[in-house]
């Protein structure tokens, strides 16, 4: 970092600070992990310098016969690492992911159903506070009390009854597999868009180690960073053709158009544009021009190789890795006495219920961060108390199995945790946990 430190002395302090906060921590937020060198070195690099509005050999400005390579080959190493039809690998983030597949495919107040924040789900899941929830009109479904896994009568019992125009299944705090093909005949039955975010399980589902949203799903949003371990950024796979028992047939008639005639039409009329073309183009056109200008080429060539590094052999050892590692943390807190969010796991998360403790998450979050363990609370099923301060915590293996720990060091780490929730004001346990983080920390360095 010689030239940031430099230009920018301040700067240049802080990222070396958060570099060793991250190599001194024991991060285990389920949405974190660590890309490679090779991801972090690509976005500094002159790629960001180019404007490159629009998609390949389809661009407004001139100069872009090597961003124009750059770009196609993530979006062929995407189409290929997740058996999709079509890939845009333009979104700046998962929301804004999820943002242009509504707009592609939905109108403002259009019905949506999708899992409920507080049992699982994500902001831009309808979240009145989110901009899905402000233009859309959103209905929840959650889980079972007695299991605490998604209740799929319940889910077909509300699609049934309003008659969404679009299904949202995925989650951001759901420990369990999700039944893809439960809600794809759902979604069928009810004329309605599947649209699967797997933006937590993204890498899961590229090894395998997760069922696979297509051919269910028509449309699938993600981030590329949590277990995918690229740059933090997102990513739309659909189908190429839309679905005719849903969009009339005749509003396809013009796809046979030529791209000039309808570039001349969407300057003339992009609503009538938007209406005339397949699933792929719709969702191209409302990434690019309806939510983003010029794309992050510097992020998408991270991107292209992410999914490279995704598609070695490698990596499904990580993935498979990741999860033998959530299932050790789980079964540690069990024998540590602590409930679990439906008994266990099955993917790379952890949500564990503190309340017995008396202890709540918020002061958990604090505590542990203190001796060297990030995690964040977060709200569980059916929780009596608020989401600034709930009962439960969530806790994530990507990063710590990057390190390249294993069930021995989860089994540790598990009672690390448990220590410290139960003995929360005790000095001397603090003391006893930091040290042990460090001891972790030094001996699986920060880079795999």
């Amino acid at each position: 970092m010689k030239n940031i430190k430099k230009t920018d002395q301040q700067i240049y302090k802080l990222v070396e600070q958060e570099e060793k906060r991250q190599e001194n921590q024991l991060m285990m937020i389920a949405s974190e992990n660590m890309a490679s060198r090779a991801v972090l070195e690509v976005m500094g690099t002159c790629l960001s310098n180019k404007y490159s509005e629009g998609y390949p050999r389809k661009r407004y400005y001139s100069g872009n016969e090597f961003v124009d390579n750059v770009e196609q080959i993530a979006i062929d190493r995407a189409k290929k690492l997740f058996k999709a039809e079509h890939a845009n690998v333009q979104p700046h983030s998962g929301s804004q992911a999820n943002q242009a597949a509504y707009l592609a495919v939905l109108k403002p107040g259009d019905k949506i159903l999708a899992m409920r924040i507080d049992q699982g789900g994500h902001l831009s899941h309808g979240d009145k506070v989110n901009f899905s929830g402000q233009m859309y009109n959103f209905s929840h479904y959650g889980v079972r009390k007695d299991t605490e896994v998604i209740n799929y009568d319940e889910v077909e019992k509300i699609a049934m009854k309003i008659k969404p125009k679009m299904i949202v299944c995925g989650a951001s705090a759901y420990p369990r597999i999700i039944d893809f093909k439960k809600f794809g005949e759902i979604a069928k039955k009810v004329k309605a868009y599947l649209m699967a975010d797997i933006a937590h399980i993204a890498g899961l589902v590229s090894a395998g180690v997760h069922p696979h949203p297509f051919p269910h799903a028509d449309i699938v949003t993600t981030t590329t960073h949590k277990t995918l371990r690229g740059p933090r950024g997102g990513l739309i796979l659909s189908k190429i053709e839309d679905r005719l028992d849903i969009v009339n047939f005749s509003d396809n008639k013009s796809d046979k158009r030529s791209s000039s005639s309808d570039e001349s039409a969407s300057r003339r009329n992009p609503s009538t544009l938007l209406r005339a073309r397949n699933l792929a183009q719709k969702i191209d056109f409302a990434v690019f021009p309806g939510l983003q200008g010029g794309p992050l080429e510097n992020v998408i060539a991270a991107k292209a190789i992410c999914f490279q590094e995704a598609m070695l052999p490698a990596f499904k050892k990580y993935q498979q890795q990741i999860v033998k590692n959530a299932k050790i943390l789980a079964q540690t807190l069990l024998g540590e006495g602590f409930d679990l969010i439906s008994g266990g796991t099955d993917n790379h998360l952890v949500l564990a219920d503190i309340s017995k403790t008396g202890v709540g998450g918020r002061q958990a979050q604090i505590a542990l961060e203190e001796v060297g363990i990030s995690i964040n609370k977060n709200l569980i099923p059916f929780d009596v108390r608020g989401a600034i301060d709930p009962s439960g915590i969530r806790l994530g293996t990507p990063a710590l199995t990057s390190r390249g720990m294993k069930e021995k060091e989860m089994k540790i780490i598990g009672q690390m945790i448990s220590k410290i929730i139960k003995n929360i004001d005790n000095a001397k346990i603090k003391k006893e946990i930091t040290s042990q983080a460090k001891e972790l920390t030094k001996k699986f360095p920060y880079y795999y």
